[in-house]
């Protein structure tokens, strides 16, 4: 089974100190192939943290000054996974707009950021391909550009025979509550 952490969106310390203990507590308990991380870093110690958990893959947020590229594709098994920011999209989060970026990089998986809000959403497109696009939302809990605060939140996306399974955790009044969904090929 191949194990990839989905987190992004820390704006750290710009508008937080750090990650929340219980998310890098729940974090910490899993190895991770890879870490795909949607940006709004706004610092460098965060690559440090991510590093720890496994090999990063990061992307610049629209907060970021830091040097890193707009998108990436990465082959997980079966699974092409592509990874932007989101940024490009409005209204933020859209799904047809980001449905269409996943289709024009073709990949099956879009992972992207931005909202600050966890997300998963299952489209097909007209010919007939189920694109599967994920949000991890902010690992910090953060405002967002929209001024709407927050749950601290990141995924788990655990792939095996084509067969995807994403964990999403997410704090809730100080408890971090996990929610799973299945995704096949």
């Amino acid at each position: 089974m191949f194990r990839v952490l989905l987190i992004g969106d820390f704006h750290i310390p710009s508008r937080v100190q750090k990650i929340p203990d219980q998310i890098l507590d729940r974090i910490k308990e899993e190895s991770f192939d890879l870490v795909l991380c949607t940006g709004d870093l706004t610092d460098q110690s965060i690559v440090k943290i991510l590093a720890g958990f496994g090999k990063p893959y990061i992307v610049r947020g629209n907060m970021d000054y830091l040097t890193y590229p707009e998108g990436c594709k990465v082959k997980v098994e079966d699974f092409i996974v592509g990874l932007a920011h989101g940024d490009t999209v409005y209204p933020r989060g859209d799904v047809h707009r980001l449905a269409r970026i996943a289709t024009r990089a073709s990949v099956d998986i879009l992972i992207s950021g931005h909202t600050h809000r966890p997300s998963i959403d299952e489209v097909t497109t007209e010919a007939g391909k189920r694109i599967l696009l994920l949000n991890p939302g902010s690992a910090t809990g953060v405002w967002s550009g929209e001024g709407a605060v927050g749950n601290p939140s990141f995924m788990i996306l655990l792939v095996r025979a084509g067969e995807a399974t994403i964990k999403v955790f997410e704090m809730n009044r100080g408890r971090l509550e996990e929610r799973i969904y299945l995704f096949k090929k």
